[in-house]
Order: structure tokens, then C-alpha cells, then sequence
């Protein structure tokens, strides 16, 4: 083999995404909703666009500890401390997820802060109610894991 044509490529080594952890992740999406909110023509966003974001930014929030953990559970104590209280007997978390997620995609919201609202509080409530709601909630986690050991 002639040196001459040989061309030699080397890869960085590490991840595909860097050192893209779940905090970076979660901040994208934030970013992203945030975007959507305040009007951004790259971003358009509708009441199921805005509940699935924050559906997102709540699981990969409550995921990355810190302050993104600590922004989703005190969003998300708000629709539990009223869904939860004694006036509608034992709900249960799965019944605040249910109230929750009914209540993020089945209204007609003139603002679009409120399903986005709801949604960040859905998906910290889903890995707290365990069973059928935890499933999604637990996917999102393992894909995050998984892009990075990429």
C-alpha cells in the first residue's frame, strides 16, 4: 500500500452527544418549551405539542436532580396538594395522574402555559404513581441512559 493514499481517520473517543448528560437534556427541552411559549417561528406549538414538552422536560427535570428536580416536584405538589386533598377521598396517585393528564389534553386552552403546566407536573406525578403511568416515565429514562453510552 502506498503511504501516500492511505488516509487515516480517527474518531474522537467518547459519547456521540459529549459529556450530554440528563441536565443538559433537560435544559434543551426547557429551552424548547420556553421557545414554543413566548413565540419563536422555529418553534410552533398547540396544546398537544405543549403537554408532551412538558410531559418531557418534567421526567428528564425530576431525572437530573438539582435544581431542574427541585423546579418539576414544586410545579408538579401544586395539582397534587388540590387533586389529593380530603374533599375527593382516597384518589391515590394514579388518580392524579389520570386528573392530571385528562386535564392537560381533553380542555381547549387559550394559553398554552397551562397545558405546559400540567404536563411538567404529569410527568414528575407518573414515576411517582408507579404501575401503567411509571412505563412511559421509566422508556424516557432508559432512552436518555442509553444515547449516553453512545
Amino acid at each position: 500500500m502506498n503511504p501516500e493514499t492511505v488516509t487515516t481517520v480517527v474518531l474522537a473517543a467518547g459519547p456521540v452527544f459529549g459529556s450530554l448528560g440528563t441536565g443538559g437534556l433537560a435544559l434543551g427541552t426547557g429551552i424548547t418549551l420556553l421557545a414554543g411559549l413566548r413565540g419563536s417561528d422555529r418553534v410552533n406549538l398547540n396544546r398537544d405539542k405543549a403537554g408532551a414538552l412538558g410531559i418531557g422536560f418534567g421526567t428528564l427535570a425530576s431525572a437530573a436532580g438539582a435544581m431542574f428536580a427541585s423546579l418539576a416536584h414544586g410545579i408538579a405538589e401544586i395539582p397534587t396538594s388540590l387533586i389529593q386533598g380530603d374533599a375527593f377521598g382516597n384518589i391515590g396517585m394514579g388518580g392524579v395522574a389520570l386528573a392530571v393528564t385528562a386535564t392537560t389534553f381533553l380542555f381547549k386552552w387559550k394559553r398554552l402555559i397551562w397545558p405546559a403546566f400540567l404536563g411538567i407536573s404529569a410527568g414528575v406525578i407518573y414515576g411517582q404513581a408507579g404501575g401503567i403511568w411509571a412505563i412511559g416515565h421509566n422508556l424516557v429514562l432508559k432512552v436518555v441512559d442509553s444515547m449516553g453510552a453512545l
